[in-house]
């Protein structure tokens, strides 16, 4: 256990190394697309730093992780599709999301694509939400539509509080984030949830 927590802290000064990085933009955008379906680390840790580094081009690396982050999702679909049992479950299972995956099951099997939308909002790993919807052959137009509401609105918020709070964003986000998307995603469901019930 030791030696995987040592593992993930060095992916972590790693990550954070490449914040600062001359090609720093390129990087966020690699990190985006590959931690949706197997890189440990979330590029908010590389988003953060970046924006506080220059508050002005905050909409820019959200929308670069937003966007890099679906098509990441649209990959780990895919890998699920077609290579699930043989690739994506070993790898999932050594990362220790087990326990992810049936609650992602058990979510996507009471609310659908909505249950993809709160998890690509919310601190649960995007990558199990991407290879799972494949694996468990989500619609793929629900499945993009969820992913990028929920990628957009997470990097969007993230770049938000960062440009707004400034070197107290990352203690705030530590402490409040994922209270915060989660709050966020139960209105949001709820609205959604009644519109369905009174509008049809």
């Amino acid at each position: 256990m030791k030696g995987k927590l040592a593992f993930l802290n060095d992916w972590y000064e790693a990550v954070k190394k490449l914040a600062r990085h001359k090609r720093a933009e390129p990087a966020l955008a690699g990190i985006s697309f590959i931690e949706s379906s197997f890189f440990p680390i979330p590029p908010d840790l590389m988003l953060i730093p970046m924006v506080q580094a220059d508050t002005s081009k905050a909409w820019r690396y959200a929308f670069v992780c937003s966007v890099a982050s679906v098509l990441g999702g649209i990959a780990g679909y895919f890998i699920g599709l077609f290579f699930f049992d043989t690739f994506a479950q070993p790898i999932l299972e050594n990362m220790g999301k087990t326990e992810k995956m049936e609650a992602f099951k058990v979510r996507i099997g009471e609310h659908g694509a909505i249950g993809v939308f709160g998890a690509a909002l919310t601190p649960f790993p995007y990558k199990v939400i991407t290879i799972m919807s494949g694996a468990l052959k989500i619609n793929f137009a629900a499945f993009i539509a969820a992913s990028v509401l929920g990628r957009s609105l997470r990097f969007f918020l993230v770049a938000g509080i960062v440009k707004k709070f400034g070197p107290q964003a990352e203690a705030i986000m530590k402490e409040h984030f994922g209270k915060f998307t989660i709050g966020l995603f139960v209105i949001l469901a709820a609205l959604y949830f009644a519109y369905k019930h009174f509008f049809h």
